[in-house]
């Protein structure tokens, strides 16, 4: 099948964050603040129903063909005019990989090069799909031995390099990215983002400087520092920028004795990307011990800096700071708080290394604290945008509290299977009380911000529902466009913010929005699937918040008027009081084991609004053997419910049905 007709126009999205900088800015301009009132929908494709989980892709359009991913790394090809769709694949990741990434089976799209197109899959495949037919041409496994590594961050093309990078930093992993050839998937180089165990040798010169910045036995937790997501290519500079994540585990005097910047955790570095060679790096979190992880969304571009044009690269990362970086030397230029923050008193100025708080450091100090930005971000993954029209980037914001508590260092167990942080489970779990809960729901807000990256300040924010929103792409017509948390699509103007469209669409967003133009004809695009950590992990309740009901991509443009139904709520199950002869030893007992092997997907204290099940409203709890054949026996293994086995016995098994059964009869009690 052709990619598409040669008689036909094309404006594309050929590419993650559109053009080489990421910018995520189209020129087109035909939808503009006037008509936006006209949109209406085109055309609508759902993904299949094996389980409704969050859906975070950016779609690709070329030639009049869009590929689009969702849960489980499945990608469609469809018709980008009529949604028609044109093949399918589907990676078959098996259900139980599920337990090994914290925040969902989730994919952020493809890369498109020379008539194929590559996808990286949860369990750690790089798949070269042929564009036009959907057949594999080739397929490697990109990841390292029996570790747990998941891949969910969209792969980059660097020349005729194929990037990837991976998850996993509190399972026990060492981070890396690895470069393939795009004809023929053999690798050609591999760079490693922190050090290994220096009795076998260091790979490459970088890797022994970074040792010296890291004590004690680090490599046997594996360090951390994983590229999960963001990674830009300057073709200009030929150069390759990689965004590093937190270490593993997280306290730092668990993972490094309580000492060292430990490097490259928590930076940019920069690559030559036809050899892997180290150039430069800037690390934002030294030493980083709050998940603040350097791999949000970069944008390459040039500012007029204290009237010297600069060649930048921008990033609004997890810690709360807007950087400006020299992205040809990696020198600091400015970083401005975009949110509130408590971590650090601020930046120094020459240099951008953090004055952290010394209450900060809570496994140093043995002593609680309320950080924020939370291990959430003040921004996580969800693409920004750059409008050189205006000089503003837009990105979503969030501003959530966590409590860091640590656990007793000497007595930490690492767990081969489980969520290492190094923190007391317990402690830093969410309360139980509702009033408590409520209170802290209440301090969580949203926004989408417009910054000037060159005065280091917003311009205009639009509040949100909830602190938890998708992505977004800003046009030449004057609008930007992104969907929330309550399953709302919109438009703003790009210079006051103003609403002036929206549409509900049955399901959170946090998929970032496309457009592309098809013989004069503009379209707007985006993926919807509610998911990611705040659902799923943080145990809040956002009662009002669209559940995942539907996973699809929906395409809008002027004058379409296309029905586009809306499921129907599930209901949950009634509330009536579950029998128990458990006593508090063994609920107690439970909360524990829960907080150590369930949490991650089925929410912080058994409470989630994500895309698995609300395990206080299932039925299985209800009955031992039920739920026996679910943990242990794997009964629903293809869903994405591993079988535990050995690791659970029946004793264990039986304590974390207590416990649930409590919060399932704790519904009854709340007001």
């Amino acid at each position: 099948m052709a990619q598409g007709r040669s008689d036909m126009a094309y404006v594309n999205w050929a590419s993650h964050g559109l053009d080489s900088g990421e910018t995520r800015f189209s020129p087109l301009d035909q939808i503009t603040p006037d008509n936006v009132g006209q949109l209406g929908v085109a055309w609508y494709a759902d993904f299949d129903s094996r389980s409704l989980r969050g859906v975070e892709g950016t779609p690709l359009v070329v030639d009049g063909v869009m590929y689009a991913t969702g849960a489980w790394s499945k990608v469609l090809a469809l018709d980008a005019v009529t949604g028609r769709k044109l093949w399918e694949y589907d990676p078959e990741v098996p259900g139980a990989a599920a337990r090994d990434g914290c925040c969902g089976v989730v994919n952020r799209g493809v890369a498109y090069h020379d008539g194929h197109v590559f996808v990286g899959t949860f369990d750690g495949r790089l798949v070269a799909l042929d564009a036009a037919t959907g057949q594999v041409r080739w397929s490697v496994d990109t990841t390292e031995g029996d570790r747990p590594y998941t891949v969910t961050g969209a792969p980059r093309v660097a020349g005729n390099m194929i990037v990837i990078g991976n998850g996993g930093a509190e399972y026990g992993v060492r981070g890396y990215v690895s470069a393939y050839d795009a004809r023929t998937g053999k690798r050609a180089w591999r760079f490693y983002t922190v050090p290994g165990d220096p009795a076998k040798g260091f790979e490459n010169p970088a890797m022994e400087m970074a040792a010296a910045t890291w004590s004690g036995q680090w490599w046997k937790y594996g360090g951390g520092g994983t590229a999960w997501d963001s990674m830009v290519y300057d073709p200009d500079l030929d150069l390759l920028y990689i965004g590093v994540g937190n270490g593993g585990p997280w306290s730092r005097e668990v993972r490094s004795q309580g000492e060292g910047d430990n490097l490259f955790v928590s930076s940019i570095v920069a690559l030559r990307p036809q050899t892997g060679e180290y150039v430069w790096h800037f690390q934002q979190v030294p030493g980083d011990e709050w998940d603040y992880t350097a791999t949000q969304h970069m944008i390459l571009t040039d500012l007029e800096i204290e009237r010297h044009k600069r060649k930048v690269l921008m990033q609004a990362p997890k810690n709360g700071f807007f950087y400006v970086l020299d992205r040809e030397t990696g020198e600091f230029l400015s970083g401005t708080p975009y949110v509130p923050l408590n971590w650090a008193k601020g930046l120094d100025p020459e240099t951008g290394r953090p004055d952290i708080v010394p209450a900060a450091r809570y496994s140093e100090n043995g002593e609680a604290f309320m950080g924020m930005p939370s291990p959430a971000g003040g921004h996580s993954w969800q693409p920004m945008s750059y409008d050189p029209q205006t000089g503003l980037v837009y990105f979503p914001t969030a501003e959530i509290p966590y409590g860091y508590v640590a656990g007793n260092a000497d007595a930490f167990s690492f767990d081969a299977r489980g969520w290492n942080t190094g923190q007391d489970v317990l402690k830093s779990a969410m309360p139980e009380d509702p009033q408590v809960r409520r209170q802290i729901a209440s301090m969580m807000k949203g926004a989408l911000v417009a910054w000037d990256p060159v005065a280091g300040k917003r311009v205009w924010d639009v509040p949100m529902p909830y602190p938890w929103n998708g992505g977004v792409a800003s046009t030449g017509g004057g609008l930007v466009f992104q969907g929330n948390g309550t399953g709302e699509f919109a438009a703003y103007d790009v210079r006051t913010g103003e609403k002036l469209w929206s549409r509900q669409m049955g399901s959170g967003i946090v998929a970032p929005p496309v457009t592309y133009a098809v013989d004069g004809v503009q379209y707007v695009s985006v993926a919807v699937g509610w998911g990611g950590i705040l659902p799923l992990n943080l145990g809040i309740a956002l009662k009002d918040a669209a559940l995942p009901r539907v996973n699809r991509v929906v395409t809008f443009r002027l004058g379409a008027d296309a029905a586009m139904p809306l499921p129907e709520a599930e209901p949950l199950a009634p509330l009536a009081r579950i029998a128990s002869s458990a006593g508090a030893k063994q609920v107690a007992a439970g909360r524990e084991l829960y907080q150590v092997r369930c949490w991650m997907c089925h929410g912080d204290t058994a409470q989630n609004r994500g895309g698995v099940p609300d395990l206080r409203y299932s039925p299985a709890i209800a009955d031992k053997d039920v739920f026996a054949a679910f943990v242990r026996e794997g009964a629903a293994e293809p869903l994405g419910m591993p079988a535990f086995g050995s690791e659970i016995d029946a004793d264990e098994a039986e304590a974390i049905r207590a416990y649930v059964i409590k919060r399932a009869n704790d519904r009854l009690t709340t007001p």
